[in-house]
């Protein structure tokens, strides 16, 4: 039995990479949504800068989660 430990390294760099991007972007957004709640305790406004970020950062989340479902589903192709 022969191994491509090469294609094995690239799989297991990239899957790491877009998990950790996934990871960061989601933490981004919910940086925004304190950002929000920190507007609204202080001076009782909101920051839409702040649901701008989150809702922009939680839809590129969905937006992974959903191209990783294409992938592995084969009756999307």
């Amino acid at each position: 039995m022969h191994l491509d430990w090469t294609a094995l390294g690239e799989v297991a760099a990239v899957s790491t990479g877009a998990t950790v991007g996934v990871v960061v972007v989601f933490a981004l957004g919910v940086l925004g949504l304190a950002r929000v709640e920190a507007a609204r305790e202080g001076d009782g406004t909101t920051d839409a800068l702040g649901f701008a970020q989150a809702g922009l950062c939680f839809l590129a989340c969905a937006a992974a989660v959903a191209y990783g479902i294409y992938l592995i589903v084969p009756q999307f192709h």
